[in-house]
């Protein structure tokens, strides 16, 4: 019995390998890579957490209620179901997240994830967001270097999720990479109550976004991606983030006016969207990215063609396809669910 046992882990062990050394071999000769994002849906730790703060359980009150060490599980395996089908069931080789509670969901989220041959690793920012959620990135460490990491603070009376940035670097062949995850304060007060809110957000992500084009220069790559609580035409993106459709536009963009391409504007043109609510789509979540991917003198380059609202039809339900809520206990679950929200996806390639 114990050798049959033995044997499997040997051939699972093996499985995995001859998986990561064939993904290896696709990046060196392709250096092609996956993006992706989620909003998740209220991924909190299990009601009774014992490293939650007096202040956030008073907070949070009931909406923990019920959300058991099982319950968490079952949500995480259907997030994991999701994340690994992406990019042909290779899963992504990054992910930005958010509406997660701490680092421990995500790290039980990050093995979940490894069964698929990768090796996700977390980067991840404790953000002082009232409801205890922040942003994270998940990525592939067999792939990716994680170098320095910065929390850019959105000035707001109420406390709100930061703009976290961390740099990167490809493995193979060492091109910088900086990657920039959003989670910008939500409409629930109303869209224009609360628009000047994202403004300050759109405002925030600009100023930082020129600095970092001053200090790593004009033809930096930079991938920005968030749940933006906003449409790529509204203000907060258009006239503060200095987010636009035009490719000519940003790539042309001084370096004290670095612009951003919104990649985006065509699904938005389709009538699709990311998030439903009170019977009409939303494209709240979205990829911008600098004018190094749009010159020739840039280290990298979208694949225009692979941008995608990933909606696969397991996700979906009703008349207009609408996202399967997970939800929670202490309100509505469905074991059967994923999140309120659609991932995104895209790929980029080195030059």
């Amino acid at each position: 019995m114990c050798r049959k046992f033995s044997e499997r882990r040997k051939k699972k062990a093996a499985e995995k390998k001859a998986k990561a050394e064939m993904r290896d071999t696709e990046q060196m000769t392709n250096s092609e890579y996956y993006i992706a994002w989620w909003n998740v849906e209220n991924l909190f730790d299990i009601e009774g957490y014992e490293h939650r703060t007096d202040k956030l359980q008073r907070t949070l009150g009931g909406e923990t209620k019920g959300w058991t060490a099982e319950i968490l599980d079952k949500k995480l395996s259907q997030l994991a179901d999701i994340i690994n089908s992406m990019n042909e069931n290779k899963g992504p080789d990054m992910l930005g997240v958010c509406e997660v509670e701490n680092d421990n969901v995500l790290k039980k989220l990050a093995v979940k994830l490894n069964t698929n041959g990768r090796n996700y690793q977390l980067a991840h920012h404790d953000c002082s967001d009232k409801r205890g959620v922040d942003v994270a990135i998940l990525y592939d460490g067999d792939i990716f270097e994680k170098g320095l990491e910065f929390s850019h603070v959105i000035m707001k009376r109420v406390a709100t999720r930061d703009i976290y940035q961390v740099n990167f670097t490809t493995k193979v062949t060492e091109k910088p990479l900086v990657v920039i995850v959003n989670h910008w304060p939500a409409r629930s007060a109303g869209t224009l109550e609360s628009e000047p809110y994202r403004i300050v957000a759109g405002e925030t992500l600009s100023y930082w976004n020129q600095r970092i084009h001053e200090i790593m220069g004009q033809h930096v790559a930079i991938i920005i991606m968030g749940d933006f609580n906003d449409e790529p035409f509204n203000r907060s993106l258009t006239n503060y983030a200095l987010s636009s459709t035009s490719k000519v536009k940003v790539a042309s963009a001084r370096k004290t006016t670095p612009r951003l391409y919104n990649l985006m504007w065509t699904e938005t043109s389709k009538g699709l969207g990311s998030y439903y609510y009170k019977g009409d789509f939303s494209l709240l979540d979205q990829f911008l990215v600098s004018k190094g991917f749009l010159t020739d003198e840039g280290l990298f380059t979208v694949d225009f063609d692979s941008v995608e609202i990933v909606n696969f039809d397991k996700m979906k339900e009703g008349k207009y396809g609408t996202p399967i809520r997970f939800g929670r206990p202490s309100k509505t679950v469905n074991l059967e669910g994923y999140s309120d929200h659609f991932p995104i996806g895209m790929k980029i390639k080195e030059k």
